[in-house]
């Protein structure tokens, strides 16, 4: 038995087939198999059922994995716990929605380089539900993402801040009435795969508000552009970091009633990279509290020191 053979073990519980976990260990799908072989051998245990056409984990081979997984945290914590390392190091690598990769995210990766210089930080984007999938199946550490409907067993939630959702328009737009508004214009969707363009059909639906799709698009730039070129509206969030010079659009409230998204990170209870992440979740908590961000005119050594 070897650690390598144990991560395999937890890739597939996972993925749910050999070839992704193959993929996701970066072995062939033929040594994914022979890693499992050889453990049964060793342990004189049935770890998966081969009669299905894809190999499933017997009962023993779902306990198995429970206790692998501890180990496997133990192992990665053994020489940071030993020689006091700080965590602050080596590579983390963190998912980010798009609507965050202008202003929040640049921000906290910016003031944690400047701190912590031999921590490297590789960000993938995706959606939230995308980003969920990468967690679990461990191809990154952490994901900057809107709250799902619900979070997965083995993932805590570190809340960071609450966005308001407002109405986009262009300047010529001259009504103040948010539901004449959408009524009467072609309305420019957030993709409904993402968890905010979810909350905003909730909210149109709850409302009884029926609009007009023109189109449905995945960021909040290429939305706010086509708003700007009278393309039509759009809903979207009141991001807690602001850039100095955004795109001359009129932002209307929706009134008391608007519908609100909850920033967070998420990541898995059994991650050897906590300390990281908790000095993510708390540079991301503070440039949400400062609210803007300039990357020009930043007193970035305020922002480190507060």
């Amino acid at each position: 038995m070897s650690i390598r053979m144990l991560r395999t073990l937890i890739a597939i519980e996972e993925s749910g087939t050999f070839g992704e976990a193959a993929k996701a260990v970066f072995v062939t799908h033929a040594a994914v198999s022979q890693q499992m072989k050889s453990l049964e051998a060793e342990w004189k245990l049935q770890l998966f059922d081969r009669s299905p056409r894809t190999p499933v984990l017997t009962p023993i081979g779902r306990a198995v994995v429970t206790k692998a997984r501890e180990v496997v945290k133990e192992y990665d914590n053994l020489i940071p716990s030993t020689i006091g390392d700080d965590g602050l190091h080596g590579e983390l690598m963190l998912g980010a929605i798009p609507t965050t990769l202008v202003g929040l995210v640049p921000l906290t990766v910016s003031s944690l380089k400047k701190s912590y210089p031999k921590l490297h930080i590789h960000l993938q984007p995706g959606l939230t539900n995308e980003l969920i999938l990468q967690l679990e199946r461990g191809r990154i550490d952490a994901a900057v993402v809107s709250r799902p409907s619900s979070i997965p067993k083995g993932f805590i939630w570190q809340s960071v801040a609450i966005e308001e959702l407002q109405l986009l328009t262009s300047q010529d737009t001259v009504s103040d009435n948010p539901i004449q508004i959408l009524k009467n214009n072609p309305f420019i969707r957030f993709n409904r795969s993402a968890v905010v363009g979810s909350i905003i059909e909730a909210w149109l639906k709850t409302n009884k508000i029926s609009v007009t799709d023109t189109m449905e698009l995945d960021g909040l730039e290429a939305i706010s552009s086509m708003v700007l070129c009278n393309m039509g509206v759009a809903i979207a969030p009141r991001q807690c970091v602001q850039i100095i010079e955004p795109l001359p659009l009129r932002r209307i409230s929706l009134g008391t009633d608007a519908p609100v998204r909850e920033l967070g990170v998420a990541y898995r209870e059994d991650t050897a990279r906590e300390r990281a992440i908790v000095e993510v979740v708390a540079r991301l908590r503070k440039a949400a509290a400062i609210g803007t961000f300039s990357p020009g005119t930043l007193d970035l050594d305020a922002f480190h020191a507060s």
